[in-house]
This record gives C-alpha cells, structure tokens and sequence, in this order.
C-alpha cells in the first residue's frame, strides 16, 4: 500500500552531489529541464507504476497504475493542442511535475480518509488547489500519511502508521503533514501539500530538513479540505527549495469561489534591502538548539539585517486561545456526526481534544472573539517596530518515546512559536538553518504580516541560498545541496511603479516616512544619467532639492529608486509642494523612471550643489545643512 524509494541525484542546473549515477529530477527545474531536453511522461513518471511495499508510513494512498495512466493520457492529449513541447510547457508551468497531497485534501475519484477509516469516503471532485495544479500539468502521484483529522503537531496520531524524520528513526516527522514532508525529504517527489492549522505546515519542515510555505490565510482556496478549524485553516507547500514553493503558490493562489474564506489580496513583493528582525527576548528551546539558534541569527546579522529582540509573551497568550479556547468547536464541527455516531472511531489523543470543545458555551465563543480581536489590534503595532519575526520552527525536537510518555504536552511544547500565526492572520516560512551537534535538522521559520507573502519568499530564498553556503545544508535528505536557482514564477505582489527621489524623501531623511507609510519598498539605490543639475531651494522646510534636466552640461548623482504600491500614488502626490512634482527621470543604465523634477523657474539664484554628487552628499558637507538632518 505505500511506497519506498531511494534515488541518487545530480542535475547541476539547480543542486549537485557527490555521487555521478544518473538520477531522477529533484527540483521544479530538473523536472522541466528532463522534459525540454525530450523526456516523454511515461518514463519520466513509469516509477510510480510499479509494485509499492506495504510498511512505509508515509502514504496512505500511492498512485495505482491506471490512475496514473489516466492523467498522463489526459496531460498528454493536452499537449498535443499546442505547437510543440516548448509552447505547451509555457502554458503548463508545471507540465509532467509529480506531486503529493495530504489526505484531507480530495483528489476526484480518490478516498479521502483524513487518517481516519470510518470516514473514508471517495471525493467526487478534486480540491481547489488539486485542480489549479493539474491545470498547470502536475501529476497527482499519492496520498500522504496525517495526525487524523489534521488534529496534532506530533505525526504519530494515526492508524495507517508513523513516519519517522528521514534524519532520525527514533524521532517524530512532526504533523500534522507527517508524510507530505518526508516524501519531499526523501525526494520521492519535489513538492506536496499539507495544510496548517496551528502549525502542520512548519513543524515537519523543519524536522526533515524542507522548506514549509504557510501563505496568509485565505491567499489559497480550502474547498475540498477537510476542515480543522475552518476560520484558520491553510493549504500549506512543502518543497525542496524556497523558489519551488514560491512557483506552486504562485499557481495555487487566487480566488475560491467555493470558500467563504477566501481573501486574495496580494501586496507588497520587496522589503527594503535590510530589514529589521524581530527575535524572541528569551528564546525557549531545548540546550541541543542554543547553538545552532546563535548561528541563525548571526546569519541574520551577516546578510545586513537588524536583529531586534523582542517580548513574545503576547503571542504566546494569543497562541493559547487555539487549544485552550472555543475554537476546539470548530474542530468539533468539522467531525460533529461521526463523533455522536462512532467516537471510538478517533484516536484516543484526537478524541480527548474534540470532547473538550463541549465544554465551551456560545457565550464563550464571543469571548473568545473579543480576546482575539484584541491580540490582533495589539500585535500588529509590532510591525511598526520590526518588519518580521524569525523563531525556531519548534523548541526542540521529540522521541517517538517522548510523544508516548506525554501525547498532548508533547505536541503542545511543539506550537510554542507556530499555534499563534494564523490566528493573528500572518503568513509564515519555515526553512532549514543548519544542525545540532548529533547532526539533527535545525529550521527556523519567518513570520511576516498578511498578505506580503511574495516578499517573504523572495528573503526566503536568499536566506536559503546564504545557509547553503555558510552551513553546507543539504536539500532534506537528498544528499544534495543547493545551488542559486531563481522561480521561474513568482507569487502576486501588489501592483507599483519605481519612483526615483533625490532629496527629503531619501532613506532615513525627514520626508522618507511618506514613503514607507504608504508601504513603498526600496529597490535600489543608484545614479541619474549625466544629463541633470542639482540645486538647494531657498525657503524650504525641510530643505530640499530641485532637479533639473539640462543634458549640455549636466552631471549624474545619486538616487533611491523604491516601489510604490499604485493604490498610494494619487495621496503621495498630493503631498508634493510647489516647485517640485513628478515626472520623468533617466538613470545610468538608460531606464526612464517616474520621479522629482522642479520648475526651471524655482532655481534662479538657488544654490547650485550638483558638485557634491547628491543631496545627502550635499548635507554631509555643509555645516549650516548638517543641523537639520533628523
């Protein structure tokens, strides 16, 4: 009933090992670059057809042949519409890309059994996510292995077995999405889908050495999932690589007509090139993941950002509402008939945290909406102070033996930094951060606000790429490491156009907040072409600068180029004063950019400071100027 396999790797384009025997496709781009250079599905896909072994908890539900056989007839009939191979693969982004869902998530004509046999049932039509994806061509191979009912962190509450990290058999996967992360570990195949509740989607990334993408909540539509908590629930991606999990989301977001719960509302791409960190004040963890938790965040410090310790013990209230509060009723809802029909159905774990949402009364649902709403009003002024939060994935990682002793406060030491995220409406990145002293994964998880979820992939990958390099990580248990490698699709960020500014609106200058209160991101910093004049006006508070194109005797100076959401334009440039407004400016390279220019008028007796090279120059070098910066 379940699958083994062992493969060794080597495609350079996007990761390399030291072992030379032919391989099969890790990543998204070995995958296109089999297909491109003329692989045909059916010997690309053929080892998902043969005979699996029965004691591999990781799968509930392999790929049988002549389910195969009928999606890549499909996809292939498909295919035959377009051109050529090339074509349909740009139409396809994910054309012959062999996947894995979680068993709550329906695949038609498949059961789905949430881990539990007395609800199995055969879905009759695919998921929202299942259905993006075969749309962009990736082939459904299997079902995965949960914590029945998505109920659990630990990947040990279910009856179709336990997986184990691919890093240690004595130690759990962690759950709920036990086997969608060691299928992906072991590169059975190159990404899967799990969902997040309370953290299901990061816990057993960072236990098997993967990449775990929990979008914003209601980024990705949750039609056709078994619901934990449906208000909170998230389909998540685990993948090898940062880059592959940005490409599956950018094909898996947008809106589900069929999901009261969806929100798309994509929004900034960028952040600001360094970016403040937030980190637990008094981090907890086990003493194995003080050393390599020291090294992660001087990771952060190396790749020029700010790390700012911050008090956690709000979020760690906020986290509590989720098992201690009355949206254990939504779990209770979720299972309501088959828990008054056949409760002995559950696991006995399962079973004791479904009873306690009895306890709760209506009224104490309101409460809790009210605490709620209240840890949302009061965290969010973080993001005022710190641009987003980094934390352990988990505080230690468990034995099998550890889980027995204690099942509910085992799991719930496990949510310490993940049972918060969603409740609060953020999105979350899980990714690897090197090993313990035993050689355990280590994994540290991004937290930002809603909705920026194209920005955190994109630190997410540089992050990924810099571990690769300073730590040697490899991609799960692969044996092999990573190699820079871009998306070739990217998440939907919100629309903006560049805008060049020369003077006040320079970072850390007085009028720079009116650019990041409108959630502008810096893009670069860079210089004109040689063709404009710089002078200080007269009579301005703050000073500022007046730009003006004169291409005979013009010089070049320095400029910031930031991102602007277009929402934001009209407000910004209502707050332009007379002489100054926007217009068009050439920079170095030839690109035209909207920015500052002044009327040639205002400049007439204005101090010419084009000498200086730019306006912070300019203030940097004059004693009168220097006592007004901030």
């Amino acid at each position: 009933m379940a699958r083994v396999v062992h493969w060794a790797y080597r495609y350079t384009n996007t990761c390399t090992t030291v072992d030379s025997t032919p391989s099969a496709p890790l990543t998204l781009a070995d995958w296109n670059q089999a297909y491109a250079q003329g692989a045909t599905l059916r010997q690309s896909l053929a080892r998902f057809a043969k005979p699996t072994r029965d004691d591999d908890p990781a799968w509930i539900h392999p790929v049988r042949p002549d389910e195969l056989a009928a999606q890549i007839d499909r996809l292939e009939s498909r295919a035959a519409r377009f051109a050529d191979r090339a074509e349909a693969m740009r139409a396809m982004p994910l054309f012959g890309v062999p996947f894995a869902v979680k068993d709550n998530i329906d695949v038609a004509g498949w059961t789905t059994t949430a881990a539990c046999p007395a609800f199995a049932h055969v879905a009759t039509a695919d998921a929202h996510v299942v259905a993006r994806l075969r749309t962009a061509g990736a082939v459904c191979v299997g079902k995965t292995n949960l914590d029945q009912f998505a109920t659990g962190l630990v990947g040990t509450r279910s009856p179709y077995g336990r997986p184990a990290s691919t890093f240690d058999a004595a130690r759990i996967s962690g759950g709920s999405s036990s086997g969608s992360a060691v299928v992906v570990s072991r590169g059975d195949v190159p990404f899967a889908l799990g969902t997040d509740t309370a953290g299901s989607g990061r816990v057993p990334a960072g236990f098997n050495q993967i990449v775990g993408l929990k979008p914003t909540p209601g980024r990705v539509g949750t039609s056709g999932v078994v619901p934990a908590c449906r208000s909170l629930d998230c389909v998540s991606i685990f993948a090898l690589t940062v880059a592959d999990a940005a490409a599956v989301l950018a094909v898996i977001e947008g809106d589900d007509p069929a999901d009261a719960y969806s929100t798309f509302a994509p929004s900034n791409a960028t952040w600001p090139q360094h970016r403040r960190i937030g980190v637990p004040m008094l981090p907890t963890m086990d003493d194995a993941y003080r050393a390599p938790w020291d090294r992660a965040v001087a990771q952060a410090r190396a790749l020029g950002h700010d790390v700012v310790p911050i008090d956690f013990a709000p979020l760690h209230d906020t986290a509590g509402l989720l098992y201690g509060g009355p949206w254990l009723a939504e779990r209770h809802a979720a299972v309501q008939a088959l828990f008054e029909h056949d409760p002995q159905a559950f696991d006995p774990t399962v079973r004791q945290i479904v009873q306690g949402a009895l306890e709760f009364t209506a009224t104490d649902a309101f409460r809790g909406q009210y605490a709620l709403r209240a840890a949302q009003v009061s965290a969010g002024s973080m993001w005022s102070s710190v641009d987003l939060l980094m934390v352990p994935t988990a505080p230690g990682h468990p034995t099998f033996a550890d889980v027995d002793a204690d099942p509910i406060g085992a799991n719930s030491r496990l949510g310490i930094y993940t049972n918060f995220v969603n409740l609060l409406g953020w999105s979350a990145l899980a990714v690897p951060a090197g090993a313990t002293a035993d050689g355990l994964p280590f994994g540290v998880t991004f937290i930002a606000p809603a909705h920026v979820d194209a920005a955190l992939a994109r630190m997410g990958v540089q992050w990924q790429q810099a571990v690769a390099r300073s730590m040697g990580t490899t991609l799960g248990a692969t044996g092999a490491f990573l190699a820079d490698v871009t998306p070739h699709q990217w998440p939907a960020g919100e629309p903006t156009m560049p805008l060049a500014v020369v003077g006040a609106h320079l970072s850390g200058l007085p009028l720079n907040h009116q650019l990041v209160e409108r959630g502008a991101t810096l893009r670069e910093a860079t210089v004109t072409a040689p063709a404009y004049r710089l002078y200080a006006l007269p009579g301005t508070t703050p000073p500022k600068p007046g730009m003006v194109r004169t291409p005979r005797d013009g010089a070049a100076f320095a400029v910031e180029v930031w991102d602007m959401p277009l929402r934001h334009v009209g407000s910004f440039l209502g707050a332009i004063p007379p002489p100054l407004g926007l217009g068009s400016v050439e920079l170095s390279d030839g690109r035209w950019v909207h920015g500052f220019v002044c009327e040639a008028h205002a400049v007439h007796g204005a101090i010419d400071v084009t000498s200086f090279g730019g306006w912070r120059a300019y203030l940097d070098g004059t004693p009168a100027a220097r006592s007004v910066r901030p």
